[in-house]
């Protein structure tokens, strides 16, 4: 599946929910990221986001789609990280 996540964390907790959704997803800007990741890895990385959160003060926000083909994406103005590199 192909997500979208944007969080809104307390100052003292963003520095731990960049590391994590780092290791499942790219970034794009402050506090959003995009890309392809496992139902497995997907549950994964919300267990591991409770408990970095405190659900009556943050707030996760996520957009699902089967794929990213079926999203159109346009940005406007500086892109933060260009996804187009190459290994």
């Amino acid at each position: 599946m192909y997500i979208i996540l944007v969080y809104d964390i307390g100052e003292r907790r963003v520095s731990k929910m960049l590391k994590l959704c780092r290791k499942y997803l790219n970034w794009i800007q402050n506090s959003v990221f995009e890309g392809e990741i496992t139902e497995v890895k997907y549950k994964e990385l919300i267990i591991h986001a409770k408990k970095i959160m405190k659900i009556e003060e943050d707030s996760l926000i996520i957009f699902k789609s089967r794929e990213e083909k079926w999203l159109d994406k346009e940005v406007i103005g500086q892109e933060k990280n260009d996804l187009d590199t190459f290994l």
